[in-house]
């Protein structure tokens, strides 16, 4: 049920998704004896979606998001293991053309194999099943799977979680099947913006990772002032932190992280 709820709930708490939603009813007031708050209304809508989509207010909802946990770095010790989230490959369209397809988070996907080419001797985690709530898609974690093969991977180093459908399950099911040992180092691997709540979850379960973020987005704080000369630009980047934002504060009333907003210990 938190599945279906949270992804009905994502899809109204996307400005992009608000704004169309706000011009819509605008117009539909125009044509009724509403018609000065209609236009208000589609006035607003228009005048939000050019903010939106072109100053750097989306940059700004993003970056203390990203900027919360600092890229990883070595200190001596290899990790025992590393997981890598699933959200980066479009399943259905690699299967249907039978040639890896990839998203705007396809770093993730690039850093497990230099990541398992650095480090042999760690255990490899993918764990990501899908989270189509209008169709069901295939599952990322075999096709991750097939990729590590073909990169010279071992078979025995890797562990799939194909059943999860959200971050939290991502973090349950994870534990579950790698039974994680006191004193083991594991790194986390996903997108710099959805650190926060990931390792918020994995806290929750039980789980203590070390965050290796990747898939910025922004060059840092520089970009804080830095408009965007694309309307669609800014509107997805927008969604991507509203997104992130909404799952950071349902997360912790739900009791599916460990704090609001998780910061490095």
């Amino acid at each position: 049920m938190f599945f279906v709820i949270s992804k009905i709930a994502g899809f109204f708490a996307l400005p992009s998704n608000i704004l169309a939603a706000l011009c819509v009813l605008g117009l539909v007031l125009l044509a009724t004896r509403f018609r000065r708050t209609g236009s208000h209304i589609l006035i607003f809508g228009v005048v939000a979606a050019l903010l939106f989509g072109y100053s750097p207010l989306a940059n700004l909802m993003l970056l203390p998001l990203s900027e919360r946990f600092p890229a990883w770095k070595p200190e001596g010790r290899a990790p025992d293991g590393i997981i890598i989230l699933g959200g980066a490959i479009d399943s259905d369209t690699t299967l249907a053309r039978n040639s890896l397809e990839m998203d705007s988070s396809a770093e993730r996907i690039v850093t497990m194999l230099q990541l398992a080419r650095t480090y042999p001797n760690a255990r490899i985690v993918f764990s990501g099943g899908s989270g189509d709530l209008i169709q069901e898609a295939a599952s990322e974690a075999p096709i991750a799977g097939r990729l590590l093969e073909r990169f010279g991977v071992a078979r025995d180093r890797v562990v799939l979680e194909g059943d999860s459908r959200t971050t939290a399950e991502n973090a349950i099911f994870t534990r579950r099947l790698v039974q994680p040992k006191p004193g083991e180092v594991w790194l986390l691997v996903t997108s710099a913006f959805h650190m926060p709540r990931s390792v918020g979850a994995f806290r929750k379960a039980g789980f203590d990772v070390e965050a290796y973020p990747v898939d910025w987005r922004t060059r840092g704080w520089s970009d804080a002032m830095t408009p965007f000369d694309k309307l669609s630009a800014g509107l997805a980047r927008s969604d991507v932190a509203a997104h992130e934002w909404t799952g950071l504060i349902v997360y912790w009333m739900t009791g599916r992280s460990s704090e609001l907003f998780p910061k490095p210990r």
